[in-house]
Parts: structure tokens; C-alpha cells; sequence
């Protein structure tokens, strides 16, 4: 499975907007010490293999976060707050009007933008969006907290505010991740 660097490049803003351009170029010079793979310029098209993007991933936690988790899930509110905004690259998947096409067209390009592999899916039932992640090569607490916070200020963007609820997920040991978002 590979990551696309659109995600590298997302963290990349958060972490500029959020801490400033020195700590980031601090963090690179070190990360690319560490993991010679980061020493090449990483664009939107670049496939990160996953091993290496776990490597960027638990650096940014250690070095930002304080190896807390939970910030995987305001990173994934700030990426759609950024990728998703109006001007940014995925402007469009907010766009539509109709809510099933939004949570089962558009919910799952945003999985195909980032990543090559394992399986997404969101359908809409009633007022609930179920969104699962299977077939996973690992097992990263980021793919789950990261991509149910990108979803929950998704559809905040779209004008729903939900309460998510976790069925399944890495972090309490499952094998995949599965939310409940009741639309309010």
C-alpha cells in the first residue's frame, strides 16, 4: 500500500500553519537523518510506501504532539478544513447538494485520493453514515482516528453536524475500523 503525498503535503501545511516554517524545516532535517527516504522532494503524486509514511507519522506525533494519539483526529479535521475549503484541491467533493451522493460517491474518493489500498466505505441509512476501513496491511491508529476526524468535519463542511460513535476500530484492537455518524 502506498500513501500519496498529498497527505505528506497536507501534514506538511498543518504542522507550517500550526508551529511555523522553522520547527517544520528543524523536523524534515531530522526525519530525513533518520529515514533517507525523505531526503527526495515529496509532490501531490509521489506514492509514499506505507512503511515509510509510518516512519513520517510517529515522528510527527513525537516531535508535535507529545505521542498523544487523539491529535490524529484534529489533523484529520484540519485537513478537511484545508483540502476541502473552498480554493482548496477537494473543493469539489463538497459541492454536491444531495447527501446520499455526498456520503457514497464523494466520502469514498477522499479515501482514493489519499491512499492505494485497503477498502473504504460509507453509505448513508436513514440519518446515520456508516463508514468502515478493511483490508488494512497495518493496523495504524492513524487510519482510523485521522480519517474519522477528516469525516466528521466533512460533514460539518457540508452543513451536517453528527455524533460519531465507534462500533470497531485499531484502537480498541480490532481488525477493522467501523463509525456510526447519527446526523443531527
Amino acid at each position: 500500500m502506498n500513501i500519496k503525498g498529498t497527505a505528506y503535503l497536507t501534514r506538511k501545511n498543518t504542522i507550517i500553519k500550526n508551529f511555523g516554517e522553522e520547527k517544520w524545516q528543524a523536523f524534515s532535517a531530522k526525519l530525513a537523518a533518520r529515514e533517507s527516504y525523505f531526503n527526495q522532494m515529496i509532490m501531490n503524486v509521489t506514492l509514499i510506501p506505507l512503511d515509510k509514511f509510518v516512519i513520517f507519522l510517529d515522528e510527527v506525533l513525537k516531535e508535535f504532539f507529545d505521542n498523544d494519539e487523539k491529535h490524529y483526529w484534529t489533523l484529520g479535521e484540519k485537513s478537511a478544513d484545508f483540502s476541502l475549503a473552498a480554493g482548496g484541491p477537494y473543493h469539489s467533493f463538497v459541492m454536491t447538494r444531495n447527501l446520499k451522493q455526498f456520503v457514497e460517491s464523494m466520502m469514498p474518493r477522499v479515501w482514493s485520493t489519499y491512499f492505494d489500498g485497503g477498502v473504504f466505505t460509507a453509505r448513508l441509512e436513514k440519518n446515520t453514515v456508516h463508514i468502515t476501513i478493511s483490508n488494512m496491511p497495518t493496523r495504524h491508529i492513524y487510519f482510523e482516528y485521522l480519517i474519522m476526524g477528516y469525516i466528521r468535519q466533512m460533514l460539518i463542511i457540508f452543513g451536517k453536524k453528527s455524533v460519531e460513535r465507534r462500533i470497531r476500530g485499531f484502537s480498541a484492537g480490532h481488525d477493522d475500523v467501523y463509525y456510526q455518524f447519527e446526523l443531527q
